[in-house]
């Protein structure tokens, strides 16, 4: 077990030691806002393995979770109300491409992704007031895409991204739609990553 621990701890420190090189792994972790399509709000985290496959370029799996209250709206009464919090889960496959110039430890990005997210129940109450329960999500998962840009500096990252959800439809207990809530959520963040070589004095 302490050979395995050096070992990484070597592979580490030979990483740190380049800029963003091709053939190297990095891991990257954000947390942020988000903010829905229509009203509401919450916190994000993404955990971000990736692959430098050019030095400018790589590929990634993101695993995020999101959780916030958004705006719902009921058919019966053509009223907005609010929904509790609610956590959603999501994967995607990353692309993100690199503006770095040499000599300089600032790089901006663009990137995109599409993959598949998980909602969880939303809990919603009779806009009445009555504190009634009036229905749930209809679906519990949909694909996605996302667009992102921001800038990273060092190891450090600044992020603002989109995610492009479905709709959910809400269903009562005999499974007729009752009203819809958008999925769909602006995102910023800010966030670190190891490996892959800091930022530096390195040209594509």
């Amino acid at each position: 077990m302490k050979k395995i621990i050096i070992t990484l701890l070597i592979v580490l420190s030979v990483n740190l030691a380049f800029a963003q090189q091709e053939d190297r792994f990095r891991v990257g972790m954000d947390l942020g806002f988000a903010v829905p399509k229509v009203g509401g709000g919450g916190a994000l985290l993404y955990l971000e393995p990736k692959y430098n496959f050019k030095s400018n370029m790589n590929i990634g799996l993101r695993f995020g979770v999101v959780g916030m209250a958004r705006d719902v709206v009921y058919n019966t009464s053509n009223e907005t109300v609010k929904g509790e919090v609610s956590g959603n889960g999501s994967f995607a496959l990353t692309y993100d491409y690199h503006f770095h110039k040499e000599g300089s430890n600032f790089a901006p990005f663009l990137g995109a992704g599409v993959g598949r997210a998980l909602f969880s129940n939303l809990a919603i109450e009779d806009p009445i007031g009555d504190g009634d329960d009036i229905g749930q999500l209809s679906t519990n998962s949909a694909t996605f895409g996302m667009v992102r840009g921001g800038f990273e500096t060092g190891k450090f990252r600044l992020s603002l991204d989109y995610n492009f959800l479905p709709v959910s439809d809400i269903v009562d207990v005999s499974n007729n739609v009752i009203g819809e809530t958008e999925n769909s959520y602006f995102g910023i963040s800010l966030g670190f990553f190891v490996g892959g070589g800091r930022w530096r004095n390195s040209s594509f």
